[in-house]
């Protein structure tokens, strides 16, 4: 009954994002913060709003926090497509009466690249090097006001930088978890990177302008600023659905389903499920972007390793696959501290 109810959910989930489907790919800024954070999470396709009850709710739905009992850490790195880096360390602290602050730092890379030009004697390299990266620091709060409802909120300060350019702008996330009388279904609501947008500027976009060219006598070296586009970040709104298939005191069976609505892409679901050994060997599962067109992401896996040590820490491994179609799979690894 349960898994016959979640599919059936998951099946309008796809009709309704597909009946409303508009296309804006690449019309955002900042697309880094559309890259999932943990191997948990991948290992369930993505399919994580109504499940997250760790320290990478920050990312996910920061109403998730507000059910963790003790200080929480996650360190996750990804080799991210084209040798970029994909680091993220977050933090969960807990509070009275189920409440907890969290703070989150994003941060992706590249190798410095050498500056070329389109002059024949420097096209091998001008002799020095330039940057370019993404970040984003975030603090969050989760309230759970009842045993079935919790409320998230999320402040965070997005920047990109490119050689001597930079653009930076804030931003919101809102989230929800809602725990249903059906079969202890969990709805989580949660809308992401609600904001400024996000202009460059900076000393290479200064210019020596000739304002006439026609005339003689003026000044050709007019000081100028070349005005650069303002773009959006890119915001979503997911919708998902969570419960337990099966479980006991030893075994577990969670699945779920998420529908996301983005303003830079096409509506689409994933999929995901995971299985528990006793809460410490963990094996999962999932698909992505199901009826996104043209997506190269598709089929996810998973496992994890979950152990206490005595009078101390406990310690969560956790690792994921991820195929990227045409391009190199992607293997993210997450650790997390709890004390």
């Amino acid at each position: 009954m349960k898994l016959k109810t979640l599919i059936l959910a998951s099946a309008l989930l796809g009709l309704t994002v597909s009946a409303f489907a508009v296309s804006k790919v690449g019309s955002t800024a900042a697309p880094f913060l559309n890259i999932a954070v943990g191997a948990r999470a991948i290992g369930m396709g993505g399919a994580f709003t109504a499940m997250a009850n760790d320290a990478t709710a920050l990312y996910w739905n920061p109403a998730g926090i507000s059910g963790i009992d003790k200080f929480q850490t996650t360190l996750i790195h990804t080799d991210w497509l084209t040798d970029l880096r994909y680091d993220v360390i977050g933090a969960v602290l807990p509070l009275e009466h189920n409440d907890a602050l969290g703070a989150q730092i994003t941060l992706l890379t590249m190798p410095d690249q050498e500056v070329t030009t389109t002059q024949q004697s420097e096209q091998d390299g001008a002799g020095y090097f330039f940057s370019a990266g993404s970040m984003a620091m975030q603090l969050s709060y989760g309230k759970q006001f009842t045993d079935r409802f919790q409320l998230g909120f999320t402040g965070k300060y997005i920047r990109e930088w490119i050689w001597h350019e930079s653009a930076a702008t804030a931003a919101i996330d809102l989230g929800s978890v809602y725990r249903t009388d059906l079969n202890g279904m969990r709805i989580g609501i949660a809308i992401t990177n609600f904001g400024g947008k996000m202009q460059m500027t900076g000393r290479d976009l200064t210019r020596l302008y000739d304002v006439d060219e026609t005339r003689e006598g003026n000044n050709g070296s007019v000081v100028a600023n070349l005005g650069t586009d303002k773009w959006p970040l890119p915001l979503t709104m997911r919708f998902g659905l969570a419960m337990e298939a099966f479980q006991n005191e030893k075994h577990r069976l969670s699945i779920a389903a998420d529908a996301l609505h983005p303003n830079d892409n096409d509506e689409s679901v994933n999929f995901g499920s995971e299985y528990s050994f006793r809460e410490q060997l963990f094996f999962r599962a999932g698909y992505k972007s199901l009826f996104l067109k043209d997506s190269e992401e598709g089929l996810t896996a998973g496992f994890g390793v979950h152990f206490k040590t005595r009078g101390g820490p406990s310690f969560a491994l956790d690792a994921a696959y991820e195929d990227f179609g045409r391009f190199d799979a992607i293997y993210k690894y997450s650790l997390g501290i709890s004390y």
